[in-house]
Formats: structure tokens, C-alpha cells, sequence
């Protein structure tokens, strides 16, 4: 599975930090991790509307299959990315919420609190969500006899959402254009987005832009 951590401006100086951990255990499963998030070293600028949009960009192009983002609540990238089709995103407060989004919800994205937990402490709070998140195959129901119902639940939601929300190419042809460049200007998204994305509409778009913001600034 291929994961992205997208953490947005006001959390940069913890990037570093959470990749570290996060990368523990996603690679000690098997997985791979791409650092999409805002971090000290990289020029870019995400707020957490543009983190709830790249996730969106990531996951629905396949260029991830799976998305750890946040804020300093978890609250304000939670909005912006179930604001987006085909991403399901839960809010991860602690260990609990991490152990009934996995067994009950089975989405594909986490927003987390990263600047409410922060501390001493710190490192097995991410551990032990992170551990929750990946060390078991998803929606598997709880309790195990409540697995039909939720089952029919989730699919009823990913009808709703397909019929109460635009797609994909649609919100890239629509949206703010200088929100788009906030998003994909450093050569990180060059690098890695274009390798990995398997829908080629969503692929042309961001590359034309891309090209475009290349030209603008020469």
C-alpha cells in the first residue's frame, strides 16, 4: 500500500517527526510512505483546504491508496478532504478512534490533531494510531455481528457521495488555479505524482498545470 502524509503550514516543524514514525511502521508492514506534507525544507505553502485537495488529487488518481493528514485540530482538513469524491476521511483523536475506523469504517483517509497531542508522549500516541491503522485488514466489523449491517451502510455512503458530489476533473477544471500551484509547486510532486498517478485525465490536467506554472516563473 502506498500512504501520504500530508500535514498542512501551521504543522511543518513536525513533519520531520511524524514521517519518522510514521515510516516505522508503515515499512515494517510492507508499505510505502510519500512525504506530501509541508515540511521545513520544502517550498511549499498548504493550508488545510489545499491538504484536503491534494488528498483528493492523490487518492482519486491512484497515485496513493491511502492518506494520514492533519492540523492543529484534525477538524479544519477533515472538512476540506470528505469535501472531496471517493475520499473517506475520519478524525483520530486517540488509539480508540484509530481501532473503530479500521475495524467499522474502513475509509482512506485520517485527519489527525497533530498540534493537540504534541509533547511528551508524543511518539506512542502516532505509534499506537498508526499500528491500529495498518496492522489489520480493514472493515471487518464490530462487533463481528453488526459486519452485514455496516457493510450496507458503507455502501449506501459511497452512493450518496457519487451522487451529492462532482468528480474529480471537474473540481480541477473549477477550482482556484493559485490553490492548485500552492499544491504541486516543488519537485517532490513532480517526482512522485506523475510515477505513481493511474488515471491519465487527472494526470494531463495536473500536468498542464504544472507545465503552466513552470512557464510563470521564468
Amino acid at each position: 500500500m502506498r500512504i501520504a502524509l500530508i500535514n498542512e503550514n501551521s504543522q511543518k516543524k513536525k513533519n520531520a517527526f511524524i514521517l519518522d514514525v510514521l515510516e516505522r511502521v508503515a515499512i515494517k508492514y510492507g508499505h510505502q510512505v510519500f512525504n506530501y506534507g509541508v515540511s521545513e525544507d520544502k517550498d511549499s505553502s498548504i493550508d488545510y483546504v489545499g491538504a484536503g485537495l491534494l488528498a483528493g488529487i492523490l487518492l482519486n488518481s491512484h497515485a496513493v491508496d491511502f492518506v494520514i493528514t492533519g492540523c492543529s485540530s484534525g477538524e479544519g482538513v477533515l472538512l476540506s478532504a470528505n469535501a472531496m469524491p471517493n475520499v473517506y476521511c475520519g478524525y483520530i483523536g486517540d488509539l480508540v478512534d484509530a481501532k473503530l475506523f479500521n475495524k467499522i469504517n474502513g475509509g482512506n483517509a485520517v485527519s489527525i490533531p497533530f498540534g493537540k497531542y504534541f509533547g511528551t508522549g508524543a511518539e506512542f500516541f502516532l505509534e499506537s494510531i498508526f499500528e491500529a491503522l495498518f496492522t489489520t485488514e480493514m472493515a471487518t466489523g464490530y462487533p463481528s455481528e453488526r459486519k452485514k449491517i455496516q457493510d450496507a451502510q458503507r455502501k449506501c455512503l459511497e452512493e450518496v457521495k457519487r451522487t451529492s458530489q462532482i468528480n474529480m476533473t471537474e473540481i480541477l477544471e473549477e477550482v482556484d488555479k493559485d490553490l492548485l500551484y500552492n499544491i504541486i509547486h516543488n519537485e517532490y510532486f513532480e517526482e512522485n505524482f506523475f510515477q505513481y498517478s493511474r488515471d491519465d485525465e487527472i494526470s494531463e490536467i495536473m500536468k498542464d498545470l504544472f507545465d503552466a506554472w513552470i512557464d510563470s516563473t521564468f
